[in-house]
C-alpha cells in the first residue's frame, strides 16, 4: 500500500476567499468599534460632555490607538489565514493600488485604486479586503509623503471600503453582468461613503467661529448634523463624485478582465486547499 497525494484538478477548482478565524473577527470587530468612536465622537457625545475641550488632542490620540489597532488586525489575520501565498498577492495588490493614487492626485477625485479594492475585496473576502485596503492606503502614504494625523482615519475608511466588497451577496454563484452591476454600483456608493467618513475626521476641527458648517460642541445633535451635510455638500461633494464616476467606469470596462485575473491566481495559488492521500495499491 502507498500513500498518494491528491487535490482538485486547478480546472474544477473554485477561487475561494481567505476565511478568517475567531481572532480575526473579534479583532475587526474591536477595530471597527474603536474606528466608529474615532470618526462618530461629535455625534456620540453629548452637548454637555467636556470632550470638546480636548478637540485638539484627538487627532493625535485616535492616531496612535488606530495604528495599534490595525496592526493588530493584520498580525491576527495573517496568524489564522493568510500563508506565503496570500500574503504574496497581498503585496502585489498593495503595491498595484499604492501606484494607482497618485495618478489622479488633485485631479477632481480621479482615483482609479478604488476600483481595484471593490475587485479584490469582492475575490478574496472581507477580510482580506480589510487588511489590502489598510496596507494599500499606508503604502500609497509613504509613496507620496501623505503620512499624518490623518493617515490612521484613511487605513481605516478604506479598509471598511474593500471589506464591504467582500460581504456582497453570492460570490460563488453571481457572474457576468449581474456581478459587474452589482459591483459598479456598490463602488458608486461607497465612493461617497468613504468621502463622507474621511470629512467627519477633520471637520470638528474646524473653529465653531469660522463658519456656520463647523462643528459646535454646544448646539443639539441634530444642528450638527445639518451642519456637517452643510459642509459635505460645500467641500467634498464634486470630488466624491467623481471618485465615484470613475470607479464606476473602470469596474464596467476593465472589471471582467480583473476579476477573472484574481479569480485565476487565487485558484493557483489554491489558497487553505486540503491535500488528501487516497491509500492506492501497489
Amino acid at each position: 500500500m502507498s500513500l498518494q497525494a491528491t487535490t482538485r484538478p486547478p480546472a474544477q477548482r473554485q477561487a475561494r476567499a481567505v476565511r478568517l478565524g475567531p481572532r480575526s473577527v473579534a479583532a475587526l470587530a474591536l477595530v471597527s468599534a474603536v474606528g466608529v468612536a474615532g470618526f462618530g465622537w461629535p455625534f456620540l457625545a453629548p452637548p454637555t460632555s467636556r470632550i470638546g475641550a480636548h478637540a485638539q488632542d484627538a487627532p493625535w490620540l485616535f492616531a496612535g490607538v488606530l495604528v495599534l489597532l490595525v496592526a493588530v488586525v493584520a498580525a491576527a489575520i495573517s496568524e489564522s489565514g493568510l500563508g506565503p501565498k496570500a500574503v504574496a498577492m497581498l503585496g502585489v495588490l498593495a503595491a498595484t493600488g499604492a501606484a494607482l493614487r497618485p495618478i489622479g492626485a488633485g485631479t477632481a477625485g480621479i482615483e482609479p485604486m478604488f476600483f481595484l479594492m471593490v475587485l479584490s475585496g469582492r475575490v478574496l473576502g472581507p477580510g482580506f479586503g480589510f487588511v489590502l485596503g489598510s496596507v494599500t492606503m499606508f503604502a500609497s502614504a509613504l509613496l507620496t509623503g501623505g503620512v499624518g494625523p490623518w493617515l490612521p482615519f484613511q487605513m481605516l475608511a478604506m479598509g471598511w471600503f474593500a471589506m464591504g466588497a467582500g460581504l456582497l451577496p453570492g460570490p460563488d454563484r453571481l457572474r457576468g453582468r449581474g456581478e459587474l452591476a452589482m459591483l459598479a454600483g456598490y463602488g458608486f456608493l461607497a465612493a461617497f461613503a468613504y468621502g463622507t467618513v474621511m470629512n467627519m475626521a477633520g471637520w470638528p476641527f474646524m473653529s465653531a467661529l469660522a463658519s456656520n458648517v463647523a462643528f459646535d460642541p454646544h448646539v443639539p445633535v441634530a444642528a450638527n448634523l445639518a451642519r456637517f451635510a452643510a459642509y459635505c455638500l460645500a467641500t467634498s461633494l464634486g470630488w466624491d463624485l467623481g471618485r465615484a464616476v470613475v470607479t464606476v467606469a473602470l469596474t464596467l470596462t476593465l472589471g471582467p478582465a480583473v476579476l477573472r485575473a484574481l479569480r485565476r491566481a487565487t485558484r493557483r495559488a489554491a489558497f487553505e486547499t486540503p491535500v488528501t492521500f487516497d491509500a492506492a495499491e501497489k
